[in-house]
Parts: C-alpha cells; structure tokens; sequence
C-alpha cells in the first residue's frame, strides 16, 4: 500500500512517484489549494491537492482530522521561502495525484497536533489509542524497544539464555500481596501471578542452565505510586559460579554501554559504591539522589544533654536519632514555606520540623533565630554550626524521632529541597549500595524478616554464626540506584540447604511451613546447586529515567491508573454467575460504610 513512510521521504526523492499512508495530522485550504500534513509512525510529510484535479480535490477537501489516508503523488521541492528545515521533509511536497480514504474518523476526545497539556490522565488513557498517536508518546515506546533490543543482544554476547518461567505458580512471601486466580479444575485452590521470577531462575542455575535472562511481566497488587503499577516489567538476570564482584561488573558495564549506544551518554568508570549504613546516615535513603549536595549529619552527641525532651529523648534511645540538615540561603524561606514543608514531613510520620535560621554565624547565639536556641549551650550552638557547615544565609532543618521516621521524612524533605529550590545537578549520578542488612526487626511482632528475600545470602558461611548475630548480620545484597531510583537490585543466593534451613528458621518459618511453601527448592538444593547469584532490572523505570518522563505510566503502551484500573477497557470487572459457579467461588462484597 505505500512505498515510503511518511517522514522518510525526502530531497533524494524529488521526481519520483510515491505512494504514502498515515493519519491527518492537520488540513489547510490555502486559496484553493488543499495541504494535508499526513503523519505515520515515522513522521510528517506535507501533500499538496491542486484543484486541476477535481476528483481528488474534492475527497481532499472532504478529509478532516485523523482519517487515514493512502496517497500517491510525485515528490517536489518545496516553492523558495516555504521549506522548513526543522522537519526532515521540510524541503519537499507531495504533488497528490491519487487519493483514498481507507477510514474516517470521529472529532477526536483531545487533539493529537497541538496537545493540550491540561488534558486528564484519565481522558488520555480511556482513549489510549489515540493518546499514543502523539509523537512524545510514540519516541518514549520507541525508546523502550531500543533499551530492549540493547540489553538482549548485551546479554546474547555474553552466553546468557532467554528462558520464560511459569506465570500461574504458587504464592512466595516476596513483600507484597500476590495476585491469585482460582483453578477451575482443582476447586478451592488458587494459583499466584508471580510477583518475580526469583524462585524459578534459582532452579535454572540448580538445572545447570549457569547464565538466564527473561524480560518478564510480574504483578503486585500493592498501593501504587508514580514508578509503580500492578503488572510491570523486569529483566530478570541469574548467573552461577559468579560472585558479587563480578556480577556487579557485568552488569555494571551493561547499563554503561546502553547509555553510550542509546543516550550517547558516558556513565562513571566505576560507579562509586555506598554502603546502606552510609547511605541512610547521610542522606537518610538505601536509593540517594547524589545530584542533590544536602546531606543529613547526626546530632545525638550534642542533643543528648539538652534542656529540650523532644531532642534529648531521641538522642538517648538506641532506636532514636537527631539529624541535622544545612539548606544553603535557606534563611529566604518563608513561614509559609517551613510550614509547607512541615506538613510535607508529617507524611512521614514526623511530628514537627524544627529549624535554625543563620543570620550572622559571628554574633553567636544572638545571630541565630530559632525558638529552640535557647535550649542549648554555646558550645553546643558553636559545634552544631561547625559540623553543619553554615554559612550566614543558610537554615538548618531538624528531624528528632526513630530513627526510621527520622530518615524517612528528612530523607524525602532532602530531595524535595533540591528540586524546588534548583539544586539538581544535571546528568547522572550512578551508584551501588551494598552491605544492606541480613533482616530487619518488627519491635511490634518480635521477630525478623527479610529486608529482601529469604533465599538472600548472607555474609557468613556459618549458619551457627546467621543464627548468633541475626541482629547485626549483613547480607550478600545490592542495589544499583540512578539519580535517586532503584533500577535494579540482586543478591548472591543461598545454595546449600543447612544455610537457608537456618534462614528460615530465624524468620520464624518452621519446618511444616517450609515444606509446604518451599519443599521443591529445598529438594533441589539437596542434588547439588550451584553458587548462584542475578538481579532484576525494573525496565519501566529504567525508560522513565532514560526518556525523562515523570511516571512509569507515561513508557507503558496500556498502563493501568493509581486505583489499579484500565479506563480503556474498563477492567477489573465482574464476572458471570455461571463462571464463579465453575471455579466454586461466590463474591461478598464488602459493606458500605453508614
């Protein structure tokens, strides 16, 4: 039907005849000629109607946004003052010489030419069809077919097999809530969608497959946000008889070439390394934004003696933390803002935002206004000045709590700092923070879980030694983090059965559990398994990055919205009586709250 994409045709064609399909993208009547911009995945060409020819004159006058066009016409240099060398077919026309109108179309719900950027989300993915017709929208998927086509061949050099796991399995404890689809066949039981292929790939290695990779679905039915959604996309990575190092360094080098090929962007030779310790103590975050120079610095020590119990009560609890944060020329902020940013901080569970404002660092305590100052000593003022860095002109924020509410709020007021106030360094700060700990301590529930999965190795080889310092003991994890978001994350593996028993038995998953939930993989560590190690990379977030767009939603063809819905095709939905009846399933639905 066509001999050329629209936007390919160019200079080097002049004379020829062409036969081009594509889209309306706008019509113009100039004087009795007729100028159709005809648009197609690969761009826009101008086709100009003469009414010589009254025939096709008139369809061309009939055409109207968005009806899809088949044209065939000669290639002509555009008239002198007419070329637009902004477009690729800037310099030519389409003489049209014939003409059909394969479809009409509809006034379309928002324009596609002269996108209103007020348009809701909602509107833009009910019709999604038309939304991807955008040029923005077709070069952030084209973007993501590019990333794709890059890290296969990276992966296919390098010895790695595309292998696709099961998608109906069983539910894993993995972090979130799976999502379950009743068997028909077996009535009352339930498969899961896999919230990642982890436990599949192990067995690959225990199968002596020694490199995978898959770019596979995984679902979550958690609470969404910007970089989330309840079906996403990962690549998953395994490798045997690899430690972390060299993983690390492959797939370092992995995501340094898709940049150059891709972006044309160099990355960090090597990427700089943090420890999660260092990383939550500066920056209160295991995923730091390096663009952003703010930085939180402890306090304890010089709080813990204070006339001020909203200070001295963290300071003095071995769960607590004092953290102070400089804001260059933050002493500009008004009430209004502290107070903004105050609610901005009671998000995450901080009670307050307590503040310095540095007018004249020389004055002493007369040069700082803050109803606080009066709480502290002068040495303590003079110390606190001196470890922060301030400088006349600058505010220094307080965050006093747990330690976790502590790292949670400043953390999240840190980078909501920078972007507000400029500070975002261009370009990319790429990282890997490691030496993540073992577990973490529920104080509620008395006991550990896995801070990433239980088949995560540990740093010892001892189970004896796991079981001794479960508290303090660091794990074999890492994640690889790009200006402020996890892109990937991975650990070495537990490949020997005492090990993950041990594990186990310290999360609080006796041996019935065990059995029940993980009875195959513990078989299989029993007939000899590898060392064993991967990671998965979050493929939509890694082109939202790449692409610069703000959400995950905006890489994805048909994404669902921040209620876990499609208001494209109006999923989720109910089903038919008779189909519930055949998986033996009856629907109650919650009551209405009075």
């Amino acid at each position: 039907m066509r001999t050329h994409y629209c936007g390919q045709v160019n200079e080097s064609h002049i004379d020829e005849t062409v036969e081009v399909a594509g889209w309306v993208n706008r019509r113009r009547d100039h004087g009795g000629v007729i100028f159709i911009d005809l648009r197609d995945r690969e761009g826009l060409v101008q086709v100009v109607f003469d009414p010589d020819r009254a025939d096709i004159f008139k369809l061309a006058e009939s055409a109207r946004s968005e009806y899809v066009l088949h044209v065939t016409g000669s290639v002509r240099k555009r008239p002198e003052g007419t070329e637009n060398p902004e477009m690729p077919t800037g310099m030519i026309e389409i003489l049209g010489t014939g003409l059909e109108v394969l479809s009409t179309a509809e006034t379309p719900p928002f324009q596609v030419d002269g996108y209103d950027e007020k348009i809701g989300e909602d509107i833009r993915l009910k019709y999604r069809y038309i939304d991807l017709r955008r040029p923005e929208m077709l070069n952030r998927l084209r973007l993501r077919a590019q990333v794709t086509r890059e890290l296969r061949h990276y992966l296919e050099e390098r010895g790695f097999l595309d292998i696709e796991t099961p998608m109906l399995t069983k539910a894993t404890p993995e972090g979130a809530r799976d999502y379950i689809v009743p068997s028909r066949t077996h009535p009352g039981d339930f498969f899961a969608l896999p919230q990642s292929p982890q436990l599949f790939k192990q067995l690959l290695m225990m199968s002596g497959m020694d490199r995978y990779y898959q770019i596979v679905k995984c679902f979550r039915d958690e609470d969404l946000r910007a970089d989330r959604q309840p079906e996403f996309t990962q690549l998953d990575i395994e490798t045997s008889f690899m430690d972390e190092e060299q993983i690390m360094g492959m797939m370092e080098e992995m995501i340094r070439e898709l940049f150059a090929r891709v972006l044309e962007v160099p990355l960090h030779v090597p990427f700089p390394r943090m420890s999660y310790a260092e990383a939550a103590e500066r920056f209160g975050s295991d995923k730091p934004d390096l663009r952003i120079p703010l930085e939180l610095v402890t306090v304890d020590d010089l709080m813990a003696g204070v006339d001020f119990k909203v200070f001295s009560g963290p300071a003095n609890d071995a769960d607590g933390r004092v953290a102070a944060m400089r804001v260059p020329k933050g002493g500009e902020l008004s009430r209004k803002e502290i107070d903004d940013y105050t609610k901005f901080v009671g998000r995450y569970g901080a009670r307050g935002l307590a503040y310095i404002k540095v007018n004249d660092i020389a004055a002493g305590r007369d040069g700082l206004q803050s109803p606080i100052v009066k709480f502290m000593d002068d040495a303590v003022l003079a110390e606190l000045m001196a470890r922060t860095g301030a400088e006349n002109g600058d505010l220094i924020f307080f965050g006093a709590d747990k330690t976790r509410i502590v790292n949670e709020s400043l953390g999240a007021l840190r980078v909501e700092l920078g972007h507000d106030r400029g500070m975002v360094e261009h370009g990319w700060r790429p990282l890997w923070v490691v030496d993540f700990p073992m577990f973490e301590w529920d104080e509620g529930e008395k006991r550990f879980f896995a801070l990433h999965h239980p088949f995560t190795a540990p740093s010892t080889s001892d189970p004896e030694e796991l079981k001794a310092n479960g508290h303090s003991m660091l794990s074999r994890a890492y994640d690889m983090v790009l200006n402020g978001s996890e892109v990937g994350g991975g650990s070495i593996r537990i490949h020997r059965t005492e090990m993950q028993s041990a594990v186990f038995d310290l999360l609080g998953i006796g041996p019935e559990e065990a059995r029940e939930k993980f009875g195959f993989l513990l078989d299989a560590l029993k007939y000899g398994a590898p060392p064993h190690g991967g990671l998965a990379f979050g493929l939509d977030r890694l082109v939202m990055l790449m692409s610069g767009a703000q959400s995950i939603r905006e890489v994805i063809a048909f994404p669902k919205t921040q209620t876990a819905a499609c208001p494209l095709t109006d999923a989720p939905a109910e089903v038919p009586e008779k189909q519930l009846r055949e998986l033996a399933i009856r629907v109650r639905k919650p009551q209405a709250e009075s």
